[in-house]
């Protein structure tokens, strides 16, 4: 089924806004979405990557007072300053690794199956980490240091595997480090300006020749739908996670791995 550009842009902005920040994985949900929608190769790539532009200035618009006061301090302020090393540790791994198994990923990871299998594995590790995480002891973002940083980092490269969840990733990193589950959830928040800024840059130049003429307007057109959408999904993420587990996530994702599996098989 190949559905009109400007419907297949607008689904692909409700898709990367909703799931981006939940920890049910946007890159496997785009995956999939895109073959329902007719919409592969290349230019799929490069819609996938370009719409998460309004996922992370959702995150910039949200947290704005923050970043803005973090960005003074920096001189002047060492809690600004160890705040900003943190993240930028936690950024460094699955930079690293992402560079060097970028194109193995692409070529044996974009499909279906392979986003079914991550999707089980995400949940099972959810159930596993809600089960025994150890009590917290850090309950605000802005106190996680370099050493918690430098594991949720090495954590977030587990979501290479398209399916698997950048934010389930970070926040189960954060949750096995002691870091209350909000404060976890607003340190992956963080951690996202980075690792999707620089995913994205990197990927639209790689595939910059997949664009097609005509394309950039649907693509405005989906990413500030992403951004919408991403917001409201932030904000009601941080109220979710105040008073419950991420448990009903990994149900969700059981199903939808299943259901993904019994279509392909």
């Amino acid at each position: 089924m190949i559905l009109p550009l400007p419907l297949i842009a607008l689904i692909l902005g409700l898709v990367e806004g909703i799931t981006e920040f939940l920890p049910i994985s946007s890159t496997g949900h785009l995956i999939l979405v895109e073959r329902l929608c007719g919409l592969t190769g290349p230019r799929a790539e490069v819609f996938a990557v370009f719409i998460q532009v309004g996922a992370v200035l959702a995150v910039v618009v949200e947290y704005r007072a923050k970043l803005l006061g973090v960005a003074r301090g920096l001189r002047s302020s060492s809690a600004d300053r160890s705040f900003a090393k943190s993240v930028a540790i936690a950024f460094l791994p699955a930079a690293g690794f992402g560079l060097l198994t970028h194109h193995w990923i692409s070529k044996h990871l974009f499909g279906p199956l392979a986003v079914a299998a991550a999707l089980v594995v995400g949940a099972i590790a959810i159930f596993a980490v809600e089960r025994w995480k150890p009590a917290a002891v850090i309950d605000r973002a802005a106190e996680v240091g370099p050493g918690r940083a430098a594991l949720i980092g090495i954590a977030q490269c587990v979501a290479l595997w398209p399916g698997f969840s950048r934010s389930a990733a970070t926040i189960l990193g954060g949750l096995l480090c002691g870091v209350e589950r909000k404060a976890a959830t607003e340190f992956s928040f963080f951690l996202a300006i980075p690792t999707l800024g620089a995913a994205t840059v990197y990927d639209l130049w790689k595939e910059r020749h997949a664009l097609v003429p005509g394309d950039l307007a649907w693509l405005l057109v989906a990413t500030a739908v992403s951004f919408v959408v991403a917001w409201a999904s932030i904000r009601w993420l941080l109220r979710f996670v105040a008073t419950h587990d991420l448990t009903p996530f990994a149900w969700y994702r059981i199903a939808l791995g299943l259901l993904v599996w019994w279509s392909v098989r």
